[in-house]
């Protein structure tokens, strides 16, 4: 009877720890449209409930998505984030229905979200090799400020208390990183995170020109060690770290250009975040005035990579709504590898990750 009961106990014991909620901080890359990818995942977050969201650092797309969340979820809890998400990637489609930057019919037909074959694409990306957005666009108009502006509001973003939120912009003239906190965050900021200095004119803010966070910061990582207590650091990756073959067309070379510029500040972040660690397995810093942050990847690779650079800038509903899908199908995968990992132990090797360089260094 004693083992019985005992067992009884154990039994729930687990059940308890099933449904036990647990923090992490979130970290949202930038991408154009694939962050409708990481807008499934965060929907999953939300839906699944046992993994509680302390902090949000954000990058272009991955900050919009921080700062929707944010107001939903200070309005009306995970149902108004998941409800507010959903209508911003929706007005976000809508804005781009009259765009010239569509697929072309055979693409259509055959099911490919790439826009390689769409002449309003190349167009686009011809005029913006040849004029600066100050030559061809003057009067500096962004309609997605204005999707922004009136999905967001940007006062209940000011009161999320519940979860902290980090925006990362490039300071043009210093080349450094500025990251935004929630409690003064502004559409402007917002945007800056946002801005692609070949189609947007740079975003300033105090008197301080601003571009794309991603090159300084896709996403920063360093917000969380001072302003969250938590250990847990889940990166919602879409850009790829490696991609196979040698780019031989002018857009693969620019497009892998960019991947790795974007990707060069995370990773430089992450390897730190190594030897922190390492440093505190060898007894040479202590562990009590040194965090050991446990990371964590969401990602595809294998469904994005195929889908090319271009597809960034497709914004049909058709095609976010198959990227949302593909990253709750992702975060419920990862959920049930790894939630009970979150809190105990980081799940990527990040020794692994950078032994090449290691090598080539010690060597």
């Amino acid at each position: 009877m004693k083992n019985i009961k005992n067992g009884a106990n154990h039994t729930k014991k687990r059940r308890k720890a099933k449904t036990e909620r647990k923090r992490i901080n979130l970290a949202l890359q930038g991408g154009g449209a694939h962050g409708a990818f990481t807008w499934g995942v965060l929907d999953r977050i939300l839906d699944d409930g046992r993994l509680e969201i302390d902090a949000i650092s954000g990058t272009s797309a991955g900050a919009m998505n921080a700062v929707v969340l944010a107001d939903g979820f200070t309005s009306s809890g995970a149902d108004g984030a998941r409800a507010k998400l959903e209508g911003f990637w929706r007005s976000m489609s809508d804005a781009a229905k009259n765009s010239p930057v569509k697929r072309a019919p055979i693409d259509v037909l055959m099911g490919n979200w790439s826009l390689e074959r769409s002449l309003g694409y190349h167009a686009m990306d011809a005029m913006t090799r040849l004029f600066s957005p100050y030559q061809l666009n003057p009067l500096n108009m962004n309609p997605l400020r204005d999707v922004l502006e009136d999905c967001v509001d940007f006062s209940c973003v000011h009161n999320c208390n519940s979860i902290k939120l980090y925006v990362s912009a490039t300071n043009v003239e210093t080349g450094k990183v500025k990251v935004f906190d929630s409690r003064h965050l502004t559409s402007d900021m917002v945007m800056a995170s946002a801005c692609l200095p070949n189609a947007f004119q740079a975003v300033v803010i105090d008197g301080v020109p601003y571009w794309d966070g991603g090159y300084m910061g896709n996403p920063a990582l360093f917000p969380f060690h001072s302003g969250s207590d938590c250990g847990d650091i889940a990166v919602i990756q879409i850009n790829p770290v490696e991609r196979k073959g040698v780019p031989r067309t002018p857009q693969e070379i620019q497009n892998r250009l960019n991947e790795i510029a974007f990707n060069s500040s995370l990773l430089k972040e992450l390897r730190a975040i190594d030897f922190v660690a390492r440093l505190i397995d060898e007894g040479k810093l202590d562990e009590t005035q040194y965090r050991r942050e446990r990371i964590h990847i969401i990602e595809n690779q294998n469904a994005l990579i195929p889908l090319g650079a271009s597809s960034k800038m497709n914004t049909e509903w058709e095609f976010l709504i198959h990227l949302r899908d593909l990253g709750r199908e992702t975060a419920t995968r990862w959920m049930e590898l790894h939630f009970d990992d979150v809190g105990e132990r980081s799940t990527v090797d990040l020794r692994a990750m950078f032994m090449d360089i290691g090598s080539q260094h010690q060597g």
